[in-house]
């Protein structure tokens, strides 16, 4: 009997072997940690990548590899005639993903809308800020903080959101990850056990993969979602392995460890193309790479003195050295690629001489400033520590000296976007829909003053532009508010505009389904491994 019993385990093992051996796995070398696993409080595409795109859905989603919406939680949705309420119609059926910590008892419905989005808006709420510290960057840099009056439940499967007024770049926001809808049971369980800080590390949602578990700074495993609503993934596990420096995901990839890796180094991209096992997908990015200056410190609160400095750069080098053929030199604050970029607008001549007269002319000399330099790859910024050295040089030869600071990526965002900051951040932005208000709006207005608008920057007759773009239908004359909004950009300075990149994304070449997202994220849905 205890032979036959052995014999009986035994078996067991092998076929749970045999079974997790079948299992098709998808390993993406991710080029960082996430901050979280709720999207609202995040803005990093590392965090989104990890939370908002595998775990969630949302009511409108963005139709994959493309900038055109499509209905997502919701079947439809309508904007009343005056513009002030948009009222959204719920597909039935869909289930929440069940998980050792949480057993659904109901199906998605109007309640989970309702607590996804008022936890954002009220702030004397239980969950405005349920772990110390966060904060929602997006919802309140993309206007709807205080364009939103209230979320109304009409039914089960019907939520109104009433506006403080009308504005057309709003249903633009609902594709993003911080409009990832959670489950309020879920949320009601967390806050009886007192353990409300466990929506941040142990995610439960709608979308296509459920979270399974998060090794700190090393792995993130998820398994397909069986009852997902537009059916079971092709892949039976995903698996995000962090793996910081872009020379070691390389040799990941060529080794067969790793399946997909982002952000490979631009010198390497040539060889990658040229092996026959790997295959790689580019385009141009919908970036922008910057360096902001924190325009309520002095003497970076003075246009004339942003001016200079950025007379000073040397963009072409840096375009040269950082990017090496995969970058070309910002103007504006927008991509060319978007419908609202003014081309009427030149770049900031390169001329030192000029650059330290004007320092000299506005009485700046012997100024000490710091370049905040980036620890991770960007698809706007593939190192930033290179950056921050040529342009250390490129001030050094203008009489200003400058000290290089990093830290840790979650702190780095979290602190550089203090008001009371010091020197000038570089960082940049990949858009998270089409309109231009993503970047004029989200970047650069002044609500996002403390958050998204790292240039601290409120500059009066600029806001009012972005505004009246706002509630503006004509799209002629959107683009001509853009417009005259870049022109005063470009007059004040709140950054030195370094580069738009193209994004290129090498992958093994038994991987199938994958879509290159214009807007910078990674999506496994729909992704296979061919045998």
């Amino acid at each position: 009997m205890k032979r036959m019993k052995a014999l009986l385990a035994a078996t067991a093992i092998l076929i749970a072997g045999s079974a997790a051996a079948q299992a098709k796995t998808l390993v993406f070398c991710s080029e960082g940690s996430p901050e979280g696993f709720d999207p609202a409080p995040w803005t990093a595409g590392t965090t989104l990548d990890a939370s908002a795109r595998p775990v969630y859905n949302r009511l409108i989603e963005f139709v994959a590899g493309s900038t055109d919406v499509a209905p997502g939680l919701a079947e439809s949705w309508e904007t009343a005639e005056d513009g002030l309420s948009i009222t959204f119609k719920l597909r039935p059926g869909v289930k929440f993903q069940t998980t050792p910590w949480f057993t659904p008892t109901r199906e998605f419905n109007a309640d989970d809308v309702v607590f996804s989005f008022k936890r954002q808006l009220d702030k004397e709420g239980p969950w405005f800020e349920y772990t110390p510290g966060i904060s929602y960057y997006y919802f309140d840099s993309t206007g709807m903080a205080s364009g939103i009056k209230d979320i109304v439940r009409v039914d089960d499967l019907t939520v109104r959101f009433d506006l403080t007024r009308p504005d057309v770049t709003l249903l633009s926001s609902f594709p993003m990850g911080f409009a990832s809808i959670l489950s309020k049971e879920y949320a009601d369980q967390l806050e009886a056990a007192g353990t409300k800080e466990r929506l941040n590390t142990q995610p439960v949602g709608t979308g296509p993969f459920t979270f399974v578990n998060y090794q700190q700074d090393a792995v993130i495993r998820y398994e397909a979602f069986a009852d997902y609503w537009e059916g079971k993934q092709p892949l039976d596990q995903l698996i995000f392995a962090v793996t910081t420096d872009p020379g070691v995901r390389q040799q990941k990839l060529l080794a067969g460890e790793c399946d997909v890796v982002p952000y490979p180094n631009p010198a390497d991209v040539q060889n990658l193309k040229d092996n026959p096992n790997l295959k790689v997908m580019q385009q141009e990015g919908f970036n922008i790479g910057f360096l902001a200056y924190n325009t309520q410190q002095a003497p970076f609160d003075r246009p004339e003195v942003r001016r200079a400095l950025n007379m000073a750069i040397d963009k072409q080098a840096i375009i040269e050295a950082v990017f090496q053929g995969t970058g070309v030199a910002a103007v504006n604050p927008l991509p060319p690629t978007s419908w609202g970029y003014n081309e009427a607008l030149t770049d900031d001549p390169y001329d030192p001489a000029a650059a330290k007269a004007a320092l000299e002319a506005a009485g700046v000399s012997g100024l000490k400033m710091k370049i905040w330099a980036m620890p991770v790859q960007r698809p706007y910024n593939p190192n930033a520590r290179r950056m921050a050295e040529l342009l250390q040089a490129d001030f050094a030869a203008v009489g200003v000296e400058v000290e290089i600071v990093s830290m840790e990526w979650g702190e780095y965002l979290s602190q550089s976007s203090r008001v009371d900051r010091d020197g000038a951040v570089l960082l940049g932005w990949t858009g998270d829909n089409a309109d231009p208000d993503n970047f004029l709006g989200v970047l650069l207005g002044c609500e996002g003053v403390g958050s998204n608008n790292r240039a601290q920057w409120c500059h009066q007759p600029y806001e009012d532009l972005i505004q009246k773009a706002k509630i503006t239908t004509d799209p002629a004359e959107r683009k001509r508010l853009y417009d005259e909004a870049q022109a005063i950009f470009k007059q004040e300075a709140p950054w030195a505009t370094i580069a738009h990149s193209i994004v290129t994304l090498p992958m093994r070449s038994n991987v199938t389904g994958f879509v290159q997202d214009p807007l910078g994220l990674h999506s496994f849905q729909g992704v296979d491994k061919a045998e």
